[in-house]
């Protein structure tokens, strides 16, 4: 394990985030809000260079070194976007030896859906659902707990990853998925920073893209 992983208080953060149409870089420095600095971009004709291209006018490789942590949305979203930068994230994980985790799309945006909906109740569950081109649905369910140390502090659980449904269920509760490029960034650098001790320096070996409708899957 590298010194650098130890510094738990003092570390930057990097997250590479995709939507059906665009992706987005986003740097925090020692846990510091007011230090995000991010970028959004929409898909263009040539994604897989250049997003290496734009990944490198963002960040400079002095600062990249610096990194102790970085955070991957793998899903459900666009399948090419989602598997490049999954790829890209687990190639920087592996070079520069820094903790790479990853969060389903629809987890990073569940706090900002319940937020919007008035969803306070601790243990209340909602599901957040997209609907197929076809038929069916990709839903993932989401519940409600509490900081117990601060009551105030809204916080999300995964209870299901995103998979493939036939229909939704009229007794649960459902919202559909709402992508915001920078909303999006700023909640999973701060779920990065929550999730910092649950990672180690191996850990991308096991991040992979998520998408329910993939052969794999």
């Amino acid at each position: 394990m590298t010194n650098k992983f130890n510094q738990r208080e003092n570390y930057p953060a990097l997250v590479i985030h995709s939507t059906d149409n665009s992706f987005g870089f986003g740097y925090r420095k020692n846990k510091n809000v007011e230090s995000d600095k991010l970028f959004i971009k929409k898909f263009d004709n040539d994604l897989c260079n250049n997003l290496i291209n734009d990944f490198n006018k963002f960040i400079s490789k002095e600062n990249l070194q610096k990194i102790n942590k970085i955070s991957v949305s793998i899903g459900p979203a666009n399948f090419n976007a989602s598997r490049l930068i999954v790829v890209l994230a687990r190639t920087i994980s592996q070079q520069i030896n820094c903790p790479l985790d990853s969060f389903s799309s629809f987890e990073i945006m569940a706090k900002r859906i319940a937020s919007k909906n008035n969803i306070f109740t601790n243990k209340q569950s909602f599901w957040i659902y997209k609907k197929l081109k076809r038929k069916g649905f990709i839903a993932g369910k989401y519940e409600i707990c509490h900081n117990k140390n601060n009551p105030s502090d809204l916080c999300i659980q995964e209870r299901v990853l995103p998979k493939v449904i036939k229909e939704l269920e009229s007794k649960e509760l459902y919202f559909e998925a709402n992508y915001d490029d920078q909303e999006d960034l700023k909640e999973l650098l701060d779920l990065s920073n929550k999730n910092l001790l649950n990672s180690n320096v191996d850990s991308w070996q096991k991040v992979l893209p998520l998408y329910p409708m993939s052969p794999i899957n």
